[in-house]
Order: structure tokens, then sequence, then C-alpha cells
């Protein structure tokens, strides 16, 4: 794509990025195919090529964003799948947040949809502040036929259970168990260890199970990544320093091996830390360290190698179920191995990360049926906020997305990020588990909750 910048435009770095991301794109449109937006609403300015178009003109012209740029831009929902099917490698998730910056910089939203992001951006990311505001949403449940519907999808997303704080989350240090293969840094984020604390226990369980250190380092937090894609570029910044901050005091001090991301949203914006940083003196290399260590759970345990109890290991050897039964006469609740586990794949994991392989092979190694609905490319609706700030086309995804889960009939979904649980999850009576509840049953741990 030609580009039109003046060299003083090009001095911005955030400007000679997005022009090195537009002259990649030759406008084949392959990107068409797989992008949710434009698969629901046919609309070429909803997908990734015709929201290239919008950026460059706001980017070049170096004027304030418009009501159509920011329309069609705000209904992007950052899954990336364009990135999956690209054959020119254009990046487009740095062109989008720089778009999203612009537009938080020069565009007046309306009175309500300000007040909705801001709202947003003062409570998700810390977990105190959002417990409370699930317990007002829990008393506002009964009235939601009455609300908007950007208010009526929040309070359909309240789940029926507030948890109190976990012990686990504080800052701490969990020793290995036997000999130490590694020292680890658990990020506990935010909303989920609120909508679910029991995905952290599970995972610290399951890493020092099989040989890590798992330290909680104080000081860390939100990743940034919810008010990031809402352009609010100083509050993500300052999330992702103080974590940059922390784990880099653990690095320097008893050493670190890598950081263990348990959200695959989270884990996206974390590996994406050295760009955001690039240009700042005092935190590039440091953030730069911080993205290299980043890991997804699933690529730490496919190094670790998953190890079953011996019982399991025979089962799985002899084909028995835990009750000893064989084939399809044994209760899906009694067994574990041949437990049919629908995966679904979070975007930001395959798409942001480009992890796909690893959560299945483990689930298959752990005894589970893998099961893989059909449009795995495409994106549940959940997207950070974007049930929230886009529930009408959230709620298209989410029902086109529960549809071809059910069509498995699986007996369990299970994924590797909470937004997509929380999504699906409201959408079918299947129950929705974190692949590392599944990963640390099948090594010693307790029954998930949502099976039990």
């Amino acid at each position: 794509m030609q580009t039109n910048f003046t060299e003083a435009q090009l001095s911005d770095p955030d400007i000679a990025r997005s022009n090195e991301i537009l002259r990649s794109c030759v406008h084949c449109g392959f990107c068409t195919a797989t992008c949710p937006t434009y698969t629901l609403l046919g609309d070429e300015l909803d997908s990734p090529r015709g929201r290239i178009y919008l950026i460059k003109q706001m980017l070049e012209e170096g004027r304030p964003a418009d009501k159509q740029t920011v329309k069609h831009v705000d209904r992007c929902l950052s899954c990336l799948a364009c990135m999956t099917t690209c054959p020119s490698g254009v990046h487009y998730m740095h062109l989008v947040d720089h778009a999203r910056a612009h537009i938080e910089a020069t565009y007046k939203r309306p009175l309500h949809e300000r007040a909705l992001r801001e709202v947003l951006s003062r409570v998700l990311p810390y977990p105190t502040i959002f417990r409370l505001a699930l317990l007002g949403a829990k008393i506002g449940k009964p009235f939601k036929r009455l609300m908007p519907a950007q208010i009526k999808a929040m309070l359909n997303l309240t789940p029926q259970v507030i948890h109190p704080p976990a012990p686990w989350d504080d800052p701490q240090v969990f020793p290995a168990e036997g000999e130490r293969k590694m020292r680890v840094a658990l990020m506990t984020g935010c909303a989920q260890k609120v909508l679910d604390p029991s995905i952290n226990e599970s995972t610290i369980r399951l890493l020092t199970r099989h040989g890590a250190e798992v330290v909680v380092a104080d000081g860390t937090g939100c990743c940034g990544a919810l008010t990031h894609h809402m352009g609010k570029v100083d509050k993500s910044h300052a999330s992702a320093a103080a974590n940059i901050r922390a784990w880099m005091r653990e690095a320097r001090g008893e050493g670190l091996d890598a950081v263990i991301i348990n959200a695959s949203g989270c884990g996206t914006t974390v590996k994406d830390y050295g760009h955001m940083f690039r240009t700042d003196d005092a935190m590039a290399d440091d953030a730069k360290a911080v993205s290299e260590m980043t890991r997804d759970i699933s690529e730490v345990m496919s190094e670790l190698g998953l190890r079953l109890p011996l019982s399991r290991t025979s089962e799985a050897r002899s084909g028995t179920s835990e009750s000893g039964k064989t084939g399809p006469g044994s209760s899906p609740g009694q067994r574990l191995n041949g437990l049919r586990v629908a995966y679904h794949a979070a975007c930001s994991l395959q798409h942001g990360q480009k992890i796909t392989n690893e959560p299945k092979a483990l689930l298959k190694q752990a005894g589970f049926t893998v099961l893989e609905p059909r449009e795995g490319h495409l994106c549940c609706g959940s997207a950070g906020t974007y049930n929230l700030t886009q529930p009408v086309i959230a709620e298209q995804l989410k029902e086109r997305k529960v549809a071809n889960i059910e069509a498995t009939q699986p007996d369990i979904v299970a994924t590797g990020n909470i937004g997509c649980m929380t999504q699906i999850g409201n959408g079918t009576d299947i129950p929705i588990v974190h692949t590392v509840h599944l990963l640390d049953w099948a090594t010693g741990g307790p029954k998930p909750e949502a099976i039990r």
C-alpha cells in the first residue's frame, strides 16, 4: 500500500511504525474471510482491509478522528484472526492500537459512551472495586429488562457467586515439590481473580507439582490490556510499568526463568511490553526482558512435561475409567479418561500468541477426548470489554460460538481465557472450565467445581 506521510510525521515513532505496517498491506482481502465482524455484517469497512483504509486516511491527514472511523474501529474485536490469515505479515495489532490511542486523544464521544468507558477503566482493573461493583450488579439484576443494552449486558455477565479475596493471590513464594526445575512468577491478574480465583489456585498446584517454584511478586496487578484497547495509553502504560518493575526485582534478586500468564488476553499484551516501551529509555530494556520471558501456562507445561499419577497412567493404557468401567456405558461424571472436552481456542492465544497445539496436546495426554468445534477461528465476542461496549454484535458471536460448541455434544468446555469462559458460560448450560483446571485434576488435584 502506498503511503504519503511527511518527513515530519515520520519523526513520530508511532507514525513510523504504522507506516511500515500500512506499506506491507497488498489489499489482497484474505483477511475478510476470517474477520468476525465482516462475517456477520458484510460491510467492507467492518473488515481489517476497510479499517486499514480508514486508519491510513486519518493518520496521513493528521486530523482528529471522525464519527465513521470511530464507529468501525470500535467494532473491531482485536481478535487478530486477520494476522493469522494475512500472507503479507501485516501487523494489524500495532496499527489498530495506534488508531485507538489517536481516537482517544482527538475524538469526543457522546456522554454515555465516555461515562461507560471511564467506569470500565476505573473498575475492572481493580479487584476490590470490581467486587463491590459486582455486589451492586447483583442487586440491580432483577431490573435488567428496564436497562439500556450496555447496562443489561453488564448485568447478564454478573456471576452467581462473588468470591472473597483468595490467600494465594497475595505476594508470596510457593515452593516446588521435589527437585526445583525452574523459578517462575505468576501473574495473578485483576478481573480473573475476582471472577474465578480457582484458576490461579489450580495453576499454582499444577506448577509446583511439576517442579516449579512459583512467586507472586509484590507490586503486580492488571496487565494494562483493558485500558490499552480503549486507547487510554497513560493508564495502560502505568499498569504495565508496575508489573515490569516488580518482575525485574525478582529477576535481579533470586532470578526468574519465566513469567507465567494463565489469561491469554493478558499474555498477548505482556508479550508486547517490549514494543509498548520501545521508545522509553528508562524502561525499554526491562520491558523487552519481561516480554521475552513471558510464557502462557500451556507453553511451560509442555516444556515441563505432564506427569500423571500411576493409577491414571494405567487407566490410559488399559482404557478403563475411574469407576472401572469401559466404553460408552461409563458415566462422564465418574470417568476422567474419555471425558469429552470441547476445546475453545481463545483468539488471544491462537492468533495473538500463535499457540494452537500445546493446550490440545496436554489435554489429550491427560486422557481427555478433545473435540474441536467448527469455526474455531471466530471470536466468541468477549474480547476484553467488547461484550460490554458492543453488546449486540457480541451476543450474535456468542450465539454462533455456543451453537458450534454444543454441536460437538461435549461433557465440558475448556479454554485458556477468563473472558471467553464468562462469555460462553453465559450462553450454555455445559460446564466451562480453564484448561489448567483439567490438567490439575488429571495430575492429582481436585475435580473442578464446575464438574462437581
